[in-house]
């Protein structure tokens, strides 16, 4: 039976834990998977390297409002995914080779379950450890549609890596994957059709935004909302029967209705880890776990599941576990995050929504991008930025973009509500390059001059 002073389930942000404090432990990683975990092979990394090359094939159909006479004409599909991924999988190997290299590191490529506190089946050894990070992810999560374990659908893990561009792409669901897919494969040229239940995309977000995103989809795509799939079955293509009464045939399938952590295969319970309602390992603030000693970080325990969360959460615990006695908590008040659909989305604290349920007074400005300059030179007629603050301190209490560089736009009013600024000091003291689309935020924070 193997002991180590550290053992880390999962090499994605977990990998990252690992650094020269360490270098007189003896360590071990598990991770029967790829080394980077689902953000470098099969989420946000190759996605964005697919939707930077979707925005292009997009700009070239939509250059008429111009007055530039452009056309699509192809997207070969094999050099656009081989582009992605003969860049990624080499980062992948040389991750797992390193780790494999270093003397105090064993690294095992099963999967491990508690069978006790501390101690785990991995493969035919029994392993037992001072201390566990659980950093295992999760993985996408499959809807009890009749017929579908009986054909040859997709997921996130699967769908950047098809052979062929579909001519005919069904997406169900209507979360951040359904909306970036959806504009990726539809730029390359294929149709694409999206079954949604609910009646409005992103409906996590703040309905003005997801309203829009919502009424910009239906312009784009084949929007079927309030509408579930009843069965589903494959022949030469798949054959789907809708709620509606409808059927839809199509050549790929992509099933995108969610993410479950990977809580039920560690078999968590027999480690005296307690999971909450939502199946996630239920941590503390300083993301300690119920056992003594068991640690988890990233999709596992959050259910916010975005990389820059699971990197932070690495460094907290990456310190707690050399520092026992002088332990970092994790805050998560300002999650900031985007869908890089077209256009691209941000956000980050309080939606309406949540302040109208929640009871918290507020004040609301809005601002379209085409108030601003720049918003003229993009000839844009649909994007526009949301913001909500704190009637008394007047600080920023949640912000809500919409429109071409929000991912880069927002990082501004990040820094500013971590900072503790007023909308009066974002607004005022500083100078705002003009004729640039920041002017966008400028023009919202100074409306609340007048409220």
């Amino acid at each position: 039976m193997s002991h180590y002073d550290l053992l880390i389930i999962g090499a994605g942000s977990g990998n990252s834990i690992i650094d020269e404090r360490h270098d007189e432990w003896n360590i071990a990683i598990v991770e029967p998977g790829e080394f980077g975990g689902t953000c470098l092979n099969r989420g946000c990394v190759p996605s964005k390297m697919f939707i930077y090359a979707a925005d292009r094939a997009y700009m070239a159909k939509t250059n008429e409002k111009f007055g530039i006479e452009t056309t699509f004409v192809n997207a070969r599909w094999p050099e656009i995914r081989d582009r992605v991924f003969d860049r990624i999988d080499p980062i992948t190997e040389s991750g797992l080779d390193y780790r494999m290299s270093l003397p105090n590191v064993t690294v095992y490529r099963n999967m491990a379950r508690f069978i006790g506190e501390r101690t785990f089946q991995i493969g035919e050894e029994i392993v037992t450890a001072e201390q566990v990070v659980v950093a295992a992810g999760a993985r996408p999560e499959i809807p009890n549609i009749s017929g579908l374990n009986q054909v040859p659908y997709v997921t996130s893990d699967e769908i950047m890596r098809i052979s062929d561009l579909p001519s005919h792409l069904v997406i169900v669901g209507g979360g951040f994957i359904a909306v970036e897919m959806a504009h990726i494969f539809s730029s390359f040229g294929s149709e694409v059709t999206i079954i949604h239940r609910g009646s409005h995309l992103l409906r996590g977000l703040d309905s003005d935004i997801s309203n829009r995103i919502t009424d910009i989809y239906k312009k784009r795509f084949n929007l079927l909302l309030e509408t579930e799939v009843d069965n589903v079955d494959h022949d030469k293509g798949f054959k789907l029967n809708l709620s509606s009464g409808e059927t839809i045939e199509c050549d790929e399938l992509l099933i995108s209705t969610g993410r479950t952590p990977n809580t039920d295969q560690l078999n968590v319970s027999e480690g005296n880890i307690q999971i909450t309602n939502s199946g996630h390992i239920a941590t503390n603030s300083f993301l300690q776990a119920s056992a003594e000693g068991v640690w988890a970080i990233g999709d596992i325990t959050n259910p916010i599941q975005l990389k820059h969360l699971a990197n932070a959460d690495a460094r907290i615990v990456g310190h707690n576990i050399c520092n026992p006695q002088n332990l970092l908590s994790v805050d998560r008040s300002l999650s900031p995050a985007a869908v890089f659909g077209y256009p691209p989305i941000a956000s980050v604290g309080l939606t309406e929504q949540q302040a109208v349920a929640e009871k918290i007074s507020y004040l609301v400005a809005s601002r379209s991008f085409a108030d601003t300059a720049y918003g003229w030179a993009m000839e844009d007629e649909t994007s526009f930025i949301k913001l909500l603050a704190d009637p008394e301190n007047r600080t920023l209490l949640g912000a809500h973009l919409i429109g071409p560089q929000s991912p880069t736009l927002i990082q501004q009013l990040i820094q500013g509500m971590t900072l503790g600024q007023t909308v009066d000091e974002m607004g005022r003291e500083q100078l705002y390059i003009h004729p640039a689309l920041p002017e966008v935020i400028e023009q919202a924070l100074l409306e609340f001059e007048m409220k």
